[in-house]
């Protein structure tokens, strides 16, 4: 499993959305709702955010739709 990490550094808050930029470069702009950021977040603060691939989320999620798929297939055939 690969992690990604970034560093962010929140630049504003706008109507209860935070804009994030990437670190570094600060060219990459990130909108995320200021409730899914830590209590007392604020401009200026940097933050560590990872993303992780969730494969057996991802696997449920295809197996779901492919049920939904194959009962839809057995409608349209009676």
């Amino acid at each position: 499993m690969k992690i990604t990490n970034l560093k962010v550094t929140i630049d504003r808050i706008e109507e209860g959305i935070a804009v994030l930029l990437v670190r570094d470069e600060e060219k990459i702009k990130i909108n995320v709702p200021l409730t899914l950021l830590p209590v007392g977040s604020k401009e200026g603060d940097i933050l560590d955010v990872a993303i992780i691939r969730d494969l057996r989320e991802t696997e449920a999620a295809k197996e779901r739709v492919s049920s939904l798929l194959e009962m839809l297939k057995s409608k349209n055939k009676t």
